[in-house]
């Protein structure tokens, strides 16, 4: 079969028909200009609206003290917030309205995949501005969690960086600070030592009390307003082990190293000169079946073995 031969469209029929189509294009953009105007004037308004709510909130978040990132990031989400609502309005004014709910689903879908793949990420960051909020410290305090103890050094949106006292860095993700018990020992300003010691079995626990009560109230920087407490806590291996208990202003750790030492030496000061034993671990052979009985009563019998002479 031979080829069939193409039919052009004569040119004036084609630009007629071009021409209709623009013309149409035309009509609809001069019947839907005034939306188009409401909708661009709504996308201006809202962005000036946006660009004054940055601003204002970023001044008024200032006076809560938060950090420099949080305070960007909730000013920009209210932008964005702002800015997004805008954009519905217009599409909605434009009749775009499927437009508009495609979009929506769009982002959920969006947002729901990058949950899923950056979860641990988000975590982080949620902790981080959560905690930005809350304050549970700031920079400067002397804080403590189950693995570290040190000072606070920065608080960013996803870590928190603490120096240790031996001075290692420690960058710990905020979601652990959120989700553990930490211990801040800057809050209260004052803090309680808990010195454990022991004595001999041979001292009186009454005259012991009273010394180490009296040593211990002697001592510099201690806390006047709550007593030095004294209890005796179990019968040790060689000693009567007691614990006592010490409030004082905290400032820095180096507040608690120096009161530790001084009531130590405090402590063992007053016991020398009462003359109160700290005595050394100490073991008693007891040579009796039900016990009671030393070396020297206990009967010894010597057996002879004659020595094998069959080798």
């Amino acid at each position: 079969m031979g080829a069939v031969p193409l039919k052009l469209m004569p040119f004036n029929e084609a630009f007629d028909k071009l021409w209709l189509k623009l013309l149409g294009w035309f009509d609809a953009l001069v019947v839907s200009l005034p939306n188009l105007v409401l909708a661009l004037a709504v996308l201006v308004i809202a962005w000036v609206l946006g660009s004054a709510a940055f601003r204002g909130s970023h001044r008024l978040l200032g006076r809560w003290q938060l950090g420099s990132g949080v305070r960007h990031l909730l000013a920009r989400l209210l932008q964005f917030l702002i800015l997004g609502g805008a954009l519905l309005i217009a599409l909605s004014v434009l009749h775009l309205d499927r437009a508009a709910m495609s979009f929506l689903a769009g982002a959920g879908i969006v947002g729901l995949a990058l949950g899923f793949a950056f979860q641990d990420l988000a975590a982080n960051f949620i902790s981080g501005v959560v905690l930005a909020i809350r304050k549970p410290f700031v920079m400067g305090d002397i804080v403590e969690t189950p693995t570290l103890m040190g000072v606070v050094q920065s608080i960013d949106l996803r870590n928190t960086t603490v120096r240790t006292f031996d001075g290692r860095h420690a960058i710990v993700p905020n979601r652990a600070l959120f989700e553990n018990t930490i211990f801040n020992c800057s809050v209260c300003g004052h803090r309680r030592l808990e010195l454990e010691c022991g004595v001999s079995y041979g001292e009186d626990l009454s005259v012991v009390q009273s010394v180490a009560t009296e040593a211990l109230e002697s001592l510099e920087g201690r806390d006047a307003t709550t007593p030095v407490a004294v209890h005796f806590t179990h019968f040790g291996d060689s000693s009567i082990d007691f614990v006592a208990h010490i409030w004082f202003t905290f400032r820095s750790q180096a507040d608690f190293l120096r009161i530790r030492s001084e009531a130590i030496k405090a402590l063992k000061r007053a016991f020398d000169k009462a003359g109160i034993t700290i005595p050394f671990p100490i073991r008693t052979l007891d040579f009796g079946i039900k016990g009671g009985t030393t070396l020297a009563e206990t009967p010894l019998s010597l057996t002879h073995i004659p020595p094998d002479r069959s080798a």
